[in-house]
């Protein structure tokens, strides 16, 4: 009897989640955070900064903090003040030589939504894109935009939106000046349903989390252009990250409806090929992870987890 395609997706990663459980890549490290009742809101975010060993923490809620600063070992360092931001999805640390600071994408509906803003690392507001409060599909304004990488070079990437009414990337300069821009609603390659997150590799490839497309796209960091399309292992749910892990082997995928992490191989320079599970981590019913970070330094890799309103942190398995 002919099998369907999708019994046989199904079937090679029920194989390589089995072979994962034998010889995982990752473990939990069931020691971090030091005290998890910091977390008083919904974690939607998390960002490292490996040079000063912190991880940062965006949550949403009624009277809590939207940012929370943890060191590497666990120790709760801060909380953030600012009353900038409205509701936060995005999160990123900027950490080199010349510069560190805390990028945050809000998505809320209030005064300060639809912008993608710059901190200091201590929560100052530096800068902001977009215009503030005020939703649109001009180059100067987001629609819940979802969330940005930024290159040690300080160009900038930005998927917008988080269900709103663009589906875009958008890549700036360090000076913010819009360099190339790609997407609309649709299907087609270069297309977008929910764009919600980037990361770019160390071979000018520039990878999106097609959520509502169930997909991976990739582009050309230079002129925008379409690469490929990875779809093959997200047949029972989108990814909702793509993140490099500290090696360079593997793109950290989350899947929040299935409450599941997986790890891609990275294909070489060419063709992208098919997407292929390395490793997966099953968690639990309702924990729906989110959006994830890693330590280039340390390797550790960080969930931020919307079902069970925390972070947590897995640790590279010594062979």
């Amino acid at each position: 009897m002919k099998r369907p395609l999708n019994f046989w997706i199904r079937l090679a990663l029920l194989i390589y989640n089995k072979q994962e459980m034998a010889n995982p890549l990752y473990k939990l490290d069931v020691g971090w955070p030091k005290n998890a009742d910091f977390f008083t809101g919904v974690t939607f975010g998390v960002a490292v900064d490996p040079t000063n060993s912190l991880v940062y923490v965006a949550q949403r809620g009624e009277n809590v903090s939207k940012v929370l600063v943890f060191t590497e070992e666990g120790y709760f360092k801060e909380r953030w003040n600012t009353d900038s931001i409205d509701m936060p999805h995005g999160i990123f640390a900027v950490s080199t030589a010349q510069e560190h600071s805390v990028w945050i994408t809000d998505v809320g509906q209030g005064k300060f939504g639809h912008t993608v803003k710059k901190y200091s690392p201590s929560g100052k507001l530096l800068h902001v894109l977009g215009t503030a409060g005020k939703a649109g599909s001009a180059l100067d304004q987001f629609d819940q935009p979802a969330e940005i990488f930024v290159e040690n070079s300080g160009e900038l990437y930005i998927v917008d939106g988080d269900g709103g009414l663009n589906n875009r990337i958008l890549k700036y300069s360090k000076d913010f000046w819009l360099l190339w821009t790609m997407g609309g609603r649709g299907t087609q390659p270069g297309q977008f349903y929910i764009p919600h997150s980037v990361a770019v590799d160390e071979m000018g490839r520039v990878w999106v989390a097609d959520r509502g497309n169930k997909r991976i796209q990739v582009f050309d960091k230079i002129s925008g252009e379409w690469i490929g399309t990875w779809s093959s292992c997200f047949s029972e749910d989108g990814p909702y990250s793509v993140r490099l892990t500290a090696d360079k082997q593997h793109f950290v995928v989350a899947q929040l409806n299935i409450n599941r992490v997986l790890f891609l191989s990275v294909p070489p320079i060419g063709s992208i090929g098919d997407c292929y599970v390395a490793g997966a981590i099953q968690m639990a019913e309702g924990v729906k992870p989110h959006l994830v970070d890693v330590n280039i330094n340390t390797g550790s890799v960080y969930v931020a987890e919307i079902g069970a309103q925390q972070v947590q942190k897995y640790v590279m398995v010594k062979n």
